[in-house]
């Protein structure tokens, strides 16, 4: 079964989010972005070739014009391919384990896979960003040789920064699975 809903970010951008069951206790989470804008892309790139124009008016130098356009190519690729991230999704399995996965809009993808055992919970923690207090989802992992004690907090939707009703719906799902796992775990 799959179902989408669209929810905010922390500034206001559009966000929507898919979940897709396939099993009671088999569960994947995806966060999309909106696209990169056209519009903004073309802003900037005018806004450097114009720049460059004017130094080439001033200096005569036609390397200025050929450098911007080559700045421009390569800083477009490098934002594509290391910052702009399209989608990332969150795949729970009860027995395996948590996989996160970051789809950058080049196309590369990054994923993290986390050990059903090596996880103590999955909470909402609060953190201050830019004069606010912002909600995210966070991994907390055992402490291998203190299992009561936690190790890591590894951050989930890193990118997105979606507002605290998202995080809700995905927190809650988790915790379902978590504590089926948790009751399978102990029983003999």
């Amino acid at each position: 079964m799959e179902e989408e809903k669209s929810f905010s970010d922390i500034c206001g951008g559009r966000l929507a989010l898919r979940r897709r069951y396939y099993s009671p206790y088999c569960r994947e989470f995806g966060l999309s972005s909106p696209r990169l804008s056209l519009r903004s892309l073309t802003a900037v790139t005018c806004a450097v070739w114009l720049v460059a124009y004017g130094l080439f008016t001033l200096c005569e130098n036609s390397m200025i014009l050929s450098a911007a356009i080559f700045i421009t190519i390569i800083g477009l690729l490098g934002y594509l391919h290391f910052v702009k991230i399209d989608q990332e999704t969150l795949l729970i399995i009860d027995s395996l384990g948590i996989q996160m996965t970051s789809s950058y809009a080049s196309g590369k993808e990054s994923t993290t896979f986390i050990e059903m055992d090596k996880v103590k919970d999955v909470i909402i923690n609060e953190a201050i960003y830019m004069q606010k207090v912002i909600y995210y989802l966070c991994i907390l992992l055992k402490d291998p040789g203190k299992p009561h004690e936690i190790s890591q907090v590894v951050p989930v939707f890193q990118s997105a920064k979606p507002r605290l009703d998202c995080l809700i719906e995905v927190y809650r799902s988790c915790q379902e699975i978590l504590a089926h796992q948790k009751a399978t775990s102990t029983s003999p």
